[in-house]
């Protein structure tokens, strides 16, 4: 049996990313009994590799040591941002498709999340700033000072898991309903009369 399958039972490990291709941040938070903690934030710091190819390399390396090193059960990625520049949305797409291959190479389930959600997820509005998420994450966290990173490339990875743990512990916010009297009918509790 893996070890990832041995440690199911008890807790679950969630990776975060934040792709890039200069920088590129992650962050690992452990949950138990719902209770989410962080056990490692940093960055992958490309910027003195000239090459393109073996900055993508680099990136598949790095993500399938830090998988290695902390068997997540899940990979929560943030989305490119759609912005004007072409040539920056395919760099980041491609950062972004290797640290996915990454996962899938590990059987890791992936889910993908917007910038504007990871932010709504901890901070309660779309348009925060990169501060307001990080400083927000290390009162969730209970993070000391020392522990916050130079680049909120990490903040923003960290982000991106804790926003998966949000959205994980709440399975209802999966389901679909066909209308209100659907809705009433499948959850008598939460319904007062």
């Amino acid at each position: 049996m893996n070890n990832r399958k041995a440690k199911r039972t008890t807790e679950k490990i969630i990776l975060g990313i934040d792709p890039g291709t200069n920088v590129m941040g992650y962050g690992v938070i452990k949950v138990i009994a719902n209770k989410p903690e962080m056990v490692a934030m940093g960055v992958i710091d490309l910027r003195k590799m000239g090459d393109p190819y073996l900055r993508l390399g680099k990136i598949f390396e790095r993500v399938t040591g830090i998988i290695d090193e902390y068997l997540p059960d899940e990979m929560a990625i943030e989305a490119p941002f759609f912005g004007k520049n072409v040539q920056s949305m395919l760099k980041l797409g491609r950062a972004q498709g290797v640290a996915i291959a990454a996962a899938i190479h590990h059987d890791i389930p992936i889910h993908e999340y917007a910038p504007l959600k990871i932010k709504m997820a901890i901070t309660g509005r779309g348009q925060a700033s990169k501060e307001q998420v990080a400083g927000m994450l290390q009162r969730l966290l209970n993070l000391d000072a020392q522990e916050m990173p130079r680049f909120m490339d990490a903040t923003d990875a960290l982000g991106a898991a804790y926003c998966h743990f949000m959205q994980d512990g709440r399975p209802e916010s999966q389901v679909s309903y066909r209308g209100w009297k659907d809705f009433v009918a499948r959850n008598q509790k939460r319904v007062s009369k």
